[in-house]
């Protein structure tokens, strides 16, 4: 795993030296409107992310890619992972403290995750499940070319009812243009 530039945003190896400061941005209330809860105690997410620098499943057949953003201030703004599983699949995760919503910030770090996905580890499609109510995620993963996954790809999923699966298949030209 490395490193990865996108404008003035880096997407930096989370580590589980990273555990205090993204303590903090995901103690942020504001971005469990949809889901889950914040970490129990910075001592916990230093222990998760120690688990999750192995970058990969227990079994080997996953790849676990977690890179937190870094802003130019040096402040960290949130995290972009993805779940890298066999046959060229991805399924990719975000998340942004509320105080630097609606600065593009979110669409620029997906975007540069996702082009090291394709280049990097041969990722051919990706997936997000997102609450139905979260417009914000919605129109951000339409924006990154998501589309609502088909009925019988729902059916391949654990989905609860409040949720949509978007998917997003990268083509060749797509491809082409990264090489």
């Amino acid at each position: 795993m490395r490193s990865i530039r996108s404008g003035g945003l880096s997407l930096e190896p989370q580590i589980a030296a990273h555990a205090e400061e993204m303590f903090v941005v995901l103690s942020d209330p504001a971005i469990y409107e949809y889901e889950n809860k914040p970490p129990q105690s910075v001592e916990w997410l230093r222990e998760r992310f120690a688990r999750l620098e192995a970058r990969t499943s227990p079994d080997r057949r996953e790849q676990w890619l977690n890179w937190v953003i870094r802003l130019p201030t040096s402040e960290l703004a949130g995290y972009v992972q993805a779940t890298v599983h066999p046959g060229g699949r991805a399924a990719i995760a975000y998340e942004l403290s509320s105080r630097y919503w609606g600065r593009g910030l979110a669409l620029q770090a997906v975007q540069a995750m996702m082009t090291e996905l394709i280049e990097r580890y041969h990722v051919r499609s990706m997936t997000a499940v997102l609450k139905r109510e979260n417009l914000r995620s919605l129109r951000l993963l339409e924006r990154l070319g998501f589309t609502l996954a088909s009925g019988e790809s729902n059916a391949t999923r654990e989905l609860e009812q409040d949720e949509l699966l978007m998917q997003r298949a990268v083509d060749g030209d797509e491809e082409a243009r990264l090489k």
